[in-house]
């Protein structure tokens, strides 16, 4: 078989392709970022056609390869990672390993036969949309951020569709293939209302005060941790509530810093069970500037400042942050700066009903909403060119 050779073959008549069972591929992960999106949009897929087979491709030992199971689909594996900017020796162990998962995905795709592969970013996104363009199988990008990586940009030339969440993107794709669909995001972060009685009382805290969420992520931003723990007395005094989620890394330093603070308006914490209850009484958010976490806010339109992640591909934090930023949709304070900046630019923006009543109406005009369904409709329109 040729790698130009159609394996995937569609019925003519409009009976049988209504009849026929589709197969898709879901690829991507290494973070919740991508991860989160990619199970949305299997999802949206399974609501539009419940007797589709889904299979996901991601990366051996990266967290996809539990989270995808536990969201009740199938997944394989490639033994893909990404290069090393620091050590250029060790990029010879990487390509040796991208070579193999290319090999290996050109086999995922030789047996399952998908009608479309759909990339979310992440290691295991390049082989294995590269391998289905290879076998003339319609591919579809999904760009989360509003600087787009490498990879995509590459993958982006033979690509049916590219979904965006950002305005101007053409400079890095091209402008035909281009929709705009946003992220998609969490869908249980819908379930409670704002400022919800339950919310409170499962903090343990009172609505007559306000709250403010900082969030470092699952793996925690030193950052952001570090910047809390220099202001700790001034946070205790402020009369402020406050959920610290420091990420599994540094919860033993930050529950020691804390120590000497100790007060049920000060919670710290790993890990926030609940983000629906967190966001829900939330009057101001402090966070990194993913792509997804921003598309949650936008659509909960919640006053934020972002500190931008300097350790990322092409600093596409610092550019999701100023689209925000430019709309005066967000506060952003630099990773640099932070640890100086960020506790005391909070004290002061909390107090300002009049500029998070601003911040929360201009972030809620960027949110787009039903962005899975709006991609799996993409992903629909590439099997009926096809």
């Amino acid at each position: 078989m040729s790698d130009k050779e159609n394996i995937n073959v569609i019925p003519n008549s409009d009976t049988a392709s209504e009849k026929r069972k589709y197969r898709f591929i879901v690829s991507g992960g290494g973070t919740g970022g991508h991860i989160f999106p990619a199970i949305s949009i299997a999802n949206a897929l399974k609501n539009k056609f419940p007797d589709a087979e889904i299979l996901f491709v991601g990366a051996l030992g990266r967290m996809e390869m539990e989270r995808v199971p536990a969201a009740g689909y199938r997944i394989e594996g490639l033994p893909v990672s990404g290069f090393d900017r620091k050590n250029m020796f060790r990029n010879v162990k990487v390509l040796l390993e991208l070579f193999k998962s290319i090999v290996i995905a050109r086999r995922i795709i030789r047996k399952f036969k998908p009608d479309v592969a759909i990339g979310v970013g992440g290691y295991a996104s390049a082989p294995t949309l590269r391998a289905a363009s290879a076998f003339n199988i319609p591919t579809l990008i999904q760009e989360q951020n509003s600087y787009a990586g490498v990879t995509n940009k590459l993958l982006a030339k033979k690509a049916g569709k590219i979904c965006v969440a950002y305005d101007n993107m053409s400079k890095f794709f091209p402008a035909a293939n281009i929709v705009k669909t946003g992220n998609p995001v969490r869908q249980d972060l819908f379930n409670v209302g704002p400022k919800a009685k339950e919310a409170y009382d499962f903090f343990g805290f009172s609505p007559d005060k306000k709250t403010i969420l900082i969030v470092g992520g699952s793996l925690g931003a030193r950052t952001l941790n570090q910047s809390v723990t220099a202001y700790l007395q001034t946070l205790s005094e402020s009369g402020l509530q406050v959920i610290w989620q420091t990420g599994k890394f540094y919860i033993e330093s930050a529950r020691k810093a804390a120590e000497a603070f100790t007060s049920p308006a000060l919670l710290v914490t790993d890990f926030v069970s609940r983000m629906d209850y967190a966001y829900s009484i939330a009057d101001l958010v402090i966070s990194r500037a993913g792509a997804s976490s921003i598309s949650e806010l936008c659509l909960l339109a919640k006053p934020v400042i972002l500190v931008p992640s300097p350790n990322v591909a092409e600093d596409h934090q610092t550019q999701n942050a100023f689209a925000l930023v430019k709309q005066n949709a967000a506060v952003m304070v630099k990773d640099l700066d932070a640890k100086e900046q960020l506790i005391p630019k909070a004290l002061e923006l909390i107090k300002n009903n009049k500029e998070l009543n601003t911040l929360s109406e201009n972030i809620l005009k960027m949110a787009e909403k039903n962005s899975a369904d709006r991609i799996a409709d993409e992903v629909i329109k590439l099997i009926k060119v096809k």
